[in-house]
This record gives structure tokens, sequence and C-alpha cells, in this order.
């Protein structure tokens, strides 16, 4: 059965069917118990091996989902605390939240430490002795709260309550994340946490590794079939994809504590939790990159992968025994990346304040006075000396000549009556 969640935010779970409609419980059997013999990642994982060196006491693994059921016996004693951010769930986390996905969180949280339901019978988490850490979140129509705000909240939370790994089986099908996840997952990184994150499916629409799985500093996780090749519907591929881990032909015990069989990087997110929590139980010193860098740097090589790290396989299929034990020089830095490098580099930083000049300030002598402005006159009006010098005797030497004139004209004219005079 294909599950898919609304507003492209999904479990990275695909698939389920059901197993028994038993209590877990009742399955048991004394001898060859078929819920052990069914994990088969137990040993061809190297997952039983490790426990010769630890079980993962003292170690808390926040699991971020839709809450982890109270009634399964596989988790008595295995919740030290939780919360809801959903808005829709129980103060303690414990009661599934969501229409669809509301035994999810429980599967999840089985694969990572469920406690079993004996000493050699019922389901058995890859670290049984660790504590879990019961955040509930709702997916889709189901929330209250927007999904981007329950995600930084759930990570807070966790990291006040003394979280050491976050498991994160769930996302958004897209590259991008709010914002609001950059503080977030920065403060679980400052707080020394491991957080691990399915790669999604394409099963459920996943074609690329979306955020969460995104982020500089999350390992990453991909599946595989039993054969340890990459799973067709049950996983995806990206350049971000850290180890790969068994995403087919999963156990997973509901929160009625009934077991089904399910298929998603949702259930190899939570064993390569576990399998951190095992490193960090076996080596206390170690910090959050080292712990990352142990279980990637120790991975065995996936047959059908072209490089390291590979697009389907990350840097291959991780090895508990070898992760836990392995002799690997320590780094200095996330080897999934950076977060705050990324963020100085792509989103916008406040602009720092420009230096003070220190030099003595250079004293420049004033500029000499300017000459008065002179009014400019149109060349077509007359000015003072024109009048004076041109203007007035041109006017007094015309007069004149008119003058003249006049006086000649008045002559010849009397000249000329007086020659026509009648004679006497």
């Amino acid at each position: 059965m294909i599950r898919r969640l609304v507003a492209g935010i999904a479990a990275a779970a695909v698939a389920m069917t059901l197993v028994a409609a038993a209590p877990a419980a009742a399955q048991a059997a004394p001898a060859g118990d078929p819920v052990r013999e069914a994990e088969y990642w137990l040993s061809d994982y190297g997952i039983d091996k490790a426990w010769g060196t630890t079980r993962g006491a003292g170690v808390k693994i926040a699991v971020i989902d839709t809450g982890i059921g109270r009634g399964p016996v596989e988790f008595d004693g295995a919740v030290a605390a939780g919360t809801d951010v959903s808005g829709g769930g129980s103060s303690d986390g414990r009661t599934p939240v969501g229409a669809v996905d509301r035994d999810h969180g429980s599967w999840v949280a089985s694969l990572a430490a469920g406690r079993g339901t004996g000493p050699d019978t019922g389901m058995i988490g890859v670290a049984p002795e660790a504590q879990l850490l019961s955040v509930s979140v709702a997916f889709g129509s189901s929330a209250r709260r927007p999904f981007s705000d329950q995600i930084a909240d759930a990570i807070r939370w966790s990291v006040d309550n003394g979280a050491d790994v976050i498991n994160m089986s769930l996302t958004t099908n897209v590259p991008d994340w709010p914002e609001s996840w950059d503080e977030a997952f920065l403060y679980a990184f400052e707080h020394d946490v491991v957080v691990v994150v399915a790669a999604g499916n394409r099963g459920s629409g996943t074609t690329r590794v979306g955020a969460p799985a995104t982020i500089p500093g999350v390992l990453t996780v991909g599946g595989v079939d039993r054969s340890g090749k990459a799973s067709v519907e049950a996983s995806t591929q990206g350049i971000t994809i850290g180890v790969s881990a068994p995403s087919e032909e999963l156990i997973g015990v509901s929160a009625d504590s009934t077991l089904v069989s399910w298929d998603g990087t949702s259930g190899a997110a939570p064993i390569v939790a576990g399998i951190a929590a095992l490193v960090r139980a076996a080596h206390p010193e170690l910090d959050a990159n080292n712990v990352i860098n142990r279980i990637i740097k120790t991975a065995r090589p996936a047959a059908g992968a072209t490089d390291v790290p590979d697009v389907l396989y990350g840097y291959g299929l991780v090895d508990a025994a070898a992760a836990v034990s392995a002799s690997i020089p320590s780094v200095t830095a996330n080897p999934m990346g950076s977060l705050e490098d990324w963020v100085r580099l792509y989103r916008r930083a406040p602009v720092d304040p420009l230096p003070e000049d220190s030099a003595a300030p250079v004293k420049v002598p004033p500029l000499p006075e300017a000459e008065p402005m002179t009014r400019a006159v149109s060349p077509l009006l007359p000015d003072r000396d024109t009048v004076i010098y041109g203007t007035l005797p041109l006017l007094l030497v015309t007069a004149t000549a008119i003058l003249v004139a006049l006086g000649v004209t008045a002559a010849v004219r009397r000249i000329r009556l007086a020659s026509r005079a009648p004679s006497r």
C-alpha cells in the first residue's frame, strides 16, 4: 500500500503490510523466534557484533515523528521523555498524531531502540539500551501548526532535553528549506548532536533528496534491498546521501503492538541512528563530527556504486561493527558539510560597518576669491558708450544735414519764384 501525504510533506516510508494482528508479546517463540530471524540487518550489517562492545546505554535518540505509542512492551523503559509540537498530540509526545501515518513514529522508534519482548524474542532495535525522546509532529491536513515551525521547535526541544542523536524520517520533497531551520539545525550542531535524516523514496514521489536531507551537516541515509542493491521504490538519489542501509522487508511495531512489514528510507534512517548511538556509547570522547566520520569511513563499498561518494549509495553500506571498533583518524570538521558556511554564503548576512579612517585630516588652502560677476547684456541693446559715442553724434549729424537740406531747398524755391514774377 503506497502512502503519500499532502502539501509536499511526507513521511519517508512508502509501503507496509500487516504481519500479524496479535500483539507482539503473544508472538514470542521459545526458540528460533521468527521476529528476530526476520531482522536480517542485525547480522548482515554487523549490529549483533557491535553489541559485543555496546548496546547504546547512556545515549538518547530523539525521534521527531508522529509519536511513539505507549502500548507496546517493546518500548517499556525505553522512552525517557517527550513532547508534542503539532498542537494535536499529548504533552508527553506518546499519543500518535495524524490520520494516515499515526503508527509511523512507533515503527521508526522500534528499529532504533526497541527492547524486544524477552531476551531473545520480539522486535529489538539497533541500540536496545539507548533511551528515546518522543517528539510528535503532524503532516499535511492533520497539522494545526505550520510544518516548518514544528520542525524548528522539535529540534530545539530535543537538544535542550539531552538528545545525542536526532532521527528525522521525513522529507519535504523539495531541496530548499525555510530560514527558520537554519538556526534550529545550527543549534543542534553547536550542541554536538548527530542529525540523521531519511533520503526519501521514489515510491512517494521523491525522485531526488529533499530537505532536510539537503541541509549541510546532516547524515542522509539512502536505502537498499536485501541484496544490498539500491532500492528502486524505497530510496532515491542525490549528492547529499552519506551512507545506505536496508529499506526493504523491514519490521516495525505499531502503536497498538501490531507488527508490520514495511519499506522506505524511513526505516533505513533509524537503523543508522541506532548505529550512531552505538558509536557514541562506545566512544563518548568523540564529537558529532567524528561519529559521522566513523560511520561513513567504515561503510562497505556498494557493488553498484560508480563513485565515492555515490548519488545512490553515498560512501557505501553502513557497517556497525566496523564503526564501533575500527581505528579511524580524527577530523576537525563535519564531513557532510558546514551549514554555518552555507548560511554565510547563501543567506543575506548583516553588512559589517565601514572601518573608521585613522589618518589625520589634510588641510587644503582656501581658493582665491572669485572676480565680480558681470551681468550678461544682449548685443542687440545699446549700452552707455554706444549711446554717447555713437547714437548721439549720428543724430546730430543727421539733424544738421536735414536742416541744411531744408534751407537749400527753400532758397532754390525763392529764386525760382522770383524769376517767374510778371514784368512791369
